[in-house]
C-alpha cells in the first residue's frame, strides 16, 4: 500500500463524496479484511487507513470479512460503515453501501433450526473426537451466513494459533 501512496498524489478527503465525483467512479477496490489489511483477528494500523481514505478519493471502496459487522468493526478501529463506500460482513450477508444497510439474508432461516442442529452436533461431537495439541472454547461461531468451526477453537491466542497452523501444515 505504500507504492500506492506515492504512485497517486492524494488530497485530504474532509466531506463524504458521490461516486461520480470521484476520478474514476466505476472502479470498486475491494479489500478482504483478515490477512489482507490486517493480520488476522489484529486491529488495522493507521497508515493503512490512511492510505485507503485517500483511495476514496480516486475510486469507490470497500471492505468485506467473513466476520460478523462487530469483529470487523474492531479491527478497522472505527466505524467501517461510515469509514468505506462499501462494508460487507459475514461474507456479504450483511452489506452497508454508504451508510445505508442492503437487504439481507439468514443462514438459519435458509437451514432451519432442526437442521442446523444436525449440523452443529455432528461438528462438536467431531471436534471432541480430535488429539490436538490445544482446544480453547468456543468451537462453533454462529453468524447469520453461515458457521465458523474452529478445532482449536475461537478462544486461542495469536501464538496457539500460529502454533496449530504449523500442526496442521505438518500433518
Amino acid at each position: 500500500y505504500t507504492k500506492i501512496t506515492h504512485f497517486f498524489h492524494f488530497p485530504q478527503q474532509t466531506t463524504i463524496m458521490a461516486f461520480s465525483d470521484r476520478e474514476q467512479p466505476k472502479v470498486l477496490c475491494l479489500f478482504d479484511v483478515d490477512g489482507t489489511l490486517t493480520v488476522p483477528r489484529a486491529t488495522v494500523d493507521q497508515a493503512m487507513l490512511d492510505t485507503l481514505t485517500k483511495l476514496k478519493q480516486k475510486v469507490v471502496v470497500g471492505v468485506v470479512g467473513g466476520s460478523d459487522l462487530g469483529k470487523i468493526q474492531e479491527q478497522l478501529a472505527g466505524n467501517a460503515i461510515s469509514q468505506f463506500d462499501f462494508t460487507f460482513a459475514e461474507n456479504g450477508l450483511t452489506a452497508f453501501k454508504q451508510g445505508e444497510e442492503l437487504p439481507s439474508q439468514s443462514f438459519l432461516s435458509f437451514l432451519g433450526e432442526e437442521r442446523y442442529q444436525t449440523l452443529a452436533n455432528f461438528c462438536l461431537q467431531y471436534i471432541a473426537g480430535l488429539k490436538i495439541p490445544q482446544k480453547r472454547g468456543t468451537f462453533i461461531e454462529f453468524r447469520n451466513g453461515m458457521i465458523n468451526v474452529s478445532p482449536i477453537g475461537r478462544n486461542c491466542s495469536r501464538d496457539e494459533r500460529n502454533a496449530f497452523e504449523k500442526y496442521d501444515k505438518d500433518c
